[in-house]
């Protein structure tokens, strides 16, 4: 039977057929992902936003709003650059549709030949040899079929023969390409999403959504000579929602923050994607312009090592609670699961989307005070899916499970995998900040020295016994507004200068261990507890952290130094979450029984 017109039905199972397609495909456009950066997540982004398209979007009954469903679900769902450009793609589509009930050739052929231009214009700079100039020149195909072809499949059919050569023709345009011996990532993920949409047309049955019988393209060489340049580090992406969004501002404020800007949407919502070095500048700007409903960082570097430089055999993982400077982490290749911050009805990403200095300068701003949350599960289930294909097995350091959600979120997350035959061990470090980034430099250390698994688990859970951090609090003002501390309490401490020292017990639990009504005696109540821990041991290690504390950071050091006899192993700004309860002015010392 001829399908001479789509109404909504047939769009809609048509979109989940290509969008099933292109998931089925993942794992292979993972694996020739080279452009714009080798990080081996093309597969992945692509696969998200058409699990959105699946999950979000609605028949609706009419073509036109079932079709502005599935556009609306793209957009909402949509990752990294091929994804982006696909939702802002469809978005075209969508907003040049006129027909209501049904939408016939001619109509479906002028709306995805002028959706092109709207899609090159949310690139901040298009280049030819990508997805984008394969969607061009489909539409040429569509659009030049539409008086002679007898139906929808036979159009979109006919349609894939452009798709494809324009496919295998995209090492000739972009040379990164020609040197890898692959063709686009992104370009063949829409090519493979225009096979699935066919295979609909021409079956018209759902069972069939993942067969192989319909003819396709395979292409599944891996990349050769894969380069390792990178202009920016993060691939980052937002999602803001607002009424009357101006993209064209967006763009400009942003285009000279990094690479690879795009700034796709419609008249409510705007998806930015950017390569960039500071990401938290990024939404820094974006919350002036609606509510961030969306917000992800991947670190590309640390992608590519995983592929293509992997160091060792084990993974090591931590959270963003963890304070341990970013060379340390990259000399060692450790990753990072960040946690949230929740602000002005927006999710941060600590250390990510947040930092320690724009979080300060928000901290007094803000009506309704912070608050913080574990990680999302699906972002902690992705970064362990990639690591276990990658490295022979992971070992993940948790702040105190007494503390926070995470050990809990990174266990569930873990026993998925675990079920699955890969070695995978949670640590609670019982600690936090410092002292669980001296736990996480420990057990890198030992990775390098050649440890086995096992070995590390036992001599990390050993240490974090071993393992104190003593807090100096300038304020509770920060803790009362936290909820850490009730007001009554905190009137009376300012009342009375109270300076205390804040440390964690046996099982990871906040805790007042000293008082003091001076910052002076408050140090002097510090030293007293690392002497008595010197007496004890015979090496001992130690990290300094603080809060916008610089000044106190630098007198800690001088005097530390001096009782301990060396100097401490880093000295660096801690967590914005960890900030948020401690307060501006606060400084620590961190340490080890090595």
């Amino acid at each position: 039977m001829k399908v001479t017109h789509l109404d909504g039905e047939k769009i809609y199972y048509s979109f989940l057929s290509g969008a099933n397609e292109v998931i089925s495909q993942k794992k292979v456009l993972n694996e020739i992902n080279v452009f714009p950066v080798p990080d081996g997540d093309t597969g992945n982004n692509l696969a998200s936003t058409m699990t959105t398209i699946i999950e979000e979007a609605k028949f609706e009954g009419s073509a036109r709003e079932t079709f502005k469903s599935i556009a609306d679900a793209a957009l909402i769902g949509a990752r990294g650059n091929s994804g982006i450009i696909f939702a802002q793609y469809i978005n075209g589509i969508s907003m040049g549709l006129k027909e209501d009930d049904r939408i016939s050739i001619s109509t479906f052929a002028e709306s995805v030949k002028q959706a092109v231009p709207h899609a090159y214009a949310a690139i901040s700079n298009p280049v030819e040899g990508t997805m984008i100039t394969v969607i061009k020149d489909w539409a040429d195909s569509i659009y030049s079929l539409k008086e002679n072809a007898a139906d929808f499949y036979d159009l979109i059919s006919g349609s894939l023969d452009a798709a494809i050569n324009s496919l295998k023709d995209t090492p000739n345009k972009l040379k990164v390409l020609k040197d890898a011996a692959v063709v686009d990532s992104g370009a063949k993920g829409f090519v493979h999403f225009i096979e699935g949409f066919a295979r609909f047309l021409h079956t018209g049955k759902i069972e069939e959504l993942n067969k192989d019988s319909f003819g396709g393209i395979s292409f599944e060489d891996h990349p050769e000579n894969v380069h390792n340049e990178f202009n920016f580090r993060y691939c980052t992406e937002g999602l803001v929602q607002n009424e009357g969004i101006n993209l064209d501002s967006i763009k400009k404020e942003l285009k000279d923050l990094g690479d690879s800007l795009i700034v796709a949407g419609n008249e409510s919502k705007a998806r930015i994607h950017i390569h960039t070095d500071n990401p938290d500048e990024i939404f820094m700007i974006l919350r002036n312009y609606g509510i961030i409903k969306q917000q992800k960082v991947d670190d590309m570097k640390s992608q590519y090592d995983s592929i293509y430089n992997r160091k060792y055999k084990i993974a090591l993982v931590t959270d963003s609670i963890a304070d341990l400077p970013r060379d340390i982490m990259d000399e060692h290749q450790i990753h990072m699961i960040p946690l949230n911050l929740m602000m002005e009805d927006t999710a941060y990403l600590d250390k990510l989307t947040i930092t320690s200095e724009n979080f300060y300068d928000l901290m007094d701003q803000v009506e309704e005070y912070p608050t913080s949350s574990q990680p999302n599960y699906k972002v902690v289930e992705s970064i362990f899916a990639s690591l276990t294909e990658h490295y022979d097995s992971v070992i993940a350091i948790t702040v105190a499970k007494a503390l926070s959600g995470t050990h809990q979120t990174v266990s569930n997350a873990a026993e998925l995998f675990i079920k699955a035959g890969k070695k995978i061990d949670v640590i609670d470090s019982k600690q936090n900040s410092g002292a669980q980034g001296l736990l996480v430099m420990k057990a890198a250390e030992l990775i390098e020295k050649g440890y086995d698994h096992d070995e590390i688990v036992d001599e990390i859970n050993r240490l974090a016994q071993k393992t104190k951090i003593f807090v100096s609090v300038n304020t509770l003002k920060y803790m009362v507004r936290s909820g850490r501390v009730n007001k009554v309490t905190g009137i009376a401490a300012k009342i009375m200068n109270l300076k205390p020292v804040i440390s964690l017990d046996e099982n990871g639990m906040g805790t007042i261990l000293d008082k003091a009504f001076s910052t002076g005696a408050n140090t002097k109540k510090i030293v007293k507890r690392i002497k008595e821990i010197k007496k004890k041991e015979t090496d001992i290690r130690y990290a300094i952290v603080h809060a916008g504390a610089e000044e106190r950071a630098a007198e800690y050091e001088s005097t530390f130094k001096e009782v301990i006899g060396k100097d401490p192993e880093y000295i660096m700004s801690i967590s914005p979450i960890v900030a948020m309860s401690a307060g501006i002015g606060c400084v620590a010392i961190a340490v080890m029984a090595d």
